[in-house]
């Protein structure tokens, strides 16, 4: 399996990076300043699963189409935040020749009508992770906590799938925790309104959990949000099985837990955050269904104020 990884930050620097250490071929796609960085330190992976640094075949945009040409992907990963989709779909465009497959592994599920319009739904297999990494100013990639799992599969649940079957063969090749599932709209729903209830009153509060759930009516808070999102979920053919409910909350309400999303992080930083594309879709999925969302109203319009000021 010859894999295309966009970029070569926290995300896809890690998966790609433990796929290429194994020996499956591995090239990522990069701008010029990380193109020459990987050339003078190769990647560099610092994870409490293992520390790395080796070369890995990395190649720009003016040369893509050439290589494509000359040796077709089979899989391209896409993992960028969700603000940069469009920008993403059309560096990986040259990349995707007639029997090329795009595993995004994206967080929510908005970025399927675009990728679907652009490649067809026959190209885009369904993914998500779970991993906290990022790219370090010296261009190392940070691995900050043990879980790092890939779960893919069919979105039209074909158990009987090569293309699944060889990247989960390249997986156990590499190491990587992973799922090649049946069901992938039920593993995305689950993460999905997990991360959105995480995400928002996370980002409401600024604060992590322990310190929402320490508050009179925090704990109540955080499931109130959770309902709103199970509610979308079961609207949508996708009710949340109860094992998971129990796990997500679990999660959400445990106390003294440091646990944020990784938007408030961003948010914390100054950065751009992916609001419409999680919380924001959220909603819109609730609004559309008369479904009740105060909480996610609120959340939503806190997280617009914010990405206003900053643009201001």
């Amino acid at each position: 399996m010859r894999i295309l990884i966009l970029g070569a930050g926290g995300t896809g620097g890690y998966f790609g990076g433990r796929l290429a250490q194994a020996g499956v071929d591995v090239t990522f796609l990069v701008r010029p300043n990380r193109a020459a960085q990987l050339d003078r330190d190769g990647l560099v992976i610092r994870s409490p699963l293992g520390d790395a640094a080796f070369p890995v075949a990395h190649v720009t945009a003016e040369a893509l189409p050439q290589l494509a040409k000359e040796k077709p992907f089979d899989l391209i990963i896409l993992s960028c935040k969700a603000y940069d989709l469009d920008s993403s779909i059309d560096a990986i465009a040259p990349a995707v020749g007639a029997t090329t497959t795009v595993l995004p592994i994206l967080n929510g599920l908005r970025h399927y009508v675009a990728l679907d319009a652009r490649f067809g739904r026959e190209r885009v297999l369904g993914g998500l992770c779970f991993i906290s990494a990022t790219k370090a100013e010296d261009g190392a990639v940070l691995h900050l906590d043990k879980p790092a799992k890939l779960t893919f599969g069919e979105r039209d649940g074909a158990a009987d799938s090569t293309r699944v079957t060889a990247l989960a063969k390249a997986c156990e090749q590499a190491g990587i925790d992973h799922v090649a599932s049946a069901d992938i709209a039920q593993e995305q729903w689950i993460k999905y309104t997990f991360l959105t209830a995480l995400a928002a009153g996370t980002c409401l509060m600024r604060a992590d959990v322990g310190t929402i759930v320490a508050s009179d009516h925090g704990s109540a808070f955080m499931q109130h949000l959770y309902a709103e999102c199970l509610a979308v979920a079961t609207h949508a053919g996708q009710p949340i099985p109860a094992k998971a409910q129990d796990i997500a909350l679990g999660a959400i309400t445990k106390a003294g837990s440091p646990i944020k999303a990784s938007m408030l992080r961003d948010l914390e930083a100054g950065q751009r955050v992916e609001a419409a594309h999680i919380v924001g879709d959220m909603l819109e999925r609730a609004l559309a269904a008369s479904l009740p969302a105060t909480l996610l109203q609120t959340a939503y319009c806190h997280l617009q104020a914010y990405e206003s000021q900053r643009s201001a």
